[in-house]
């Protein structure tokens, strides 16, 4: 794979290639012990077949050396490569990273603009007898303009990406715009699982605080 292919086209900093390799070296644990050998069947015998989705999840251990191994049981310790945060629980996600006194996140972050948006198929009067996408977004645009602002204005000052309102729901874009095969995401809701259906990215919904931890 060339060295310049990025992340995503919104990220060309980020390399992909490095991405790969070092899930490589978490893999072979580069202390010289084959972490594929250290998977077994309660034992870690190693003597079964390791999945995709195993690999992927392996392949982000934060120190596959140590990190203890046994299904069912072990807690393990990851390294995602990106978090995604919706509105609602991006909020509380974004003062807590400002007060942590660090310039940016430590991986690639967004923040998506849909959760605040109320979806109507009736009349209603808070939006001029009207109702439907239109409506919904002109009255979520008014009702929560300061949140807007907020997560506009932080994301921007500590370089995470920001998608508007209206400019779609979060998961379509994450796997329109971030997901690649063998990635890891987190995001700060209970469906992120779904963003990297099809594409082998592997998401995990977490709570807000939570999802910090890897931003720091």
């Amino acid at each position: 794979m060339a060295p310049a292919v990025p992340m995503s086209r919104f990220e060309p900093e980020e390399s992909l290639k490095d991405r790969y390799d070092a899930m490589s070296k978490r893999l072979e644990d580069g202390g010289g012990a084959c972490l594929r050998g250290r998977i077994g069947g309660g034992g870690g015998s190693g003597d079964f077949a390791v999945a995709p989705t195993m690999t992927v999840v392996y392949g982000h251990l934060d120190d596959p050396e140590n990190q203890e191994i046994v299904r069912g049981v072990s807690y393990l310790k990851l390294r995602p490569d990106r978090v995604a945060m919706q509105d609602a629980t991006a909020q509380m996600a974004m003062l807590q990273f400002i007060s942590s006194g660090l310039p940016k996140t430590l991986v690639p972050s967004t923040i998506h603009c849909d959760h605040l948006i109320e979806g109507t198929t009736s009349p209603q009067a808070d939006r001029n007898n009207g109702f439907g996408a239109d409506a919904d977004l002109t009255l979520a645009k008014a009702a929560n303009r300061e949140v807007y602002n907020f997560l506009a204005t932080s994301g921007a000052k500590y370089g995470v990406g920001f998608w508007k309102p209206g400019s779609g729901i979060i998961h379509q874009i994450v796997l329109e715009n971030y997901a690649f095969p063998g990635g890891m995401m987190i995001g700060t809701d209970r469906w992120a699982r779904l963003r990297g259906a099809g594409q082998r990215f592997l998401g995990g919904g977490v709570g807000r605080r939570r999802g910090l931890c890897p931003v720091w």
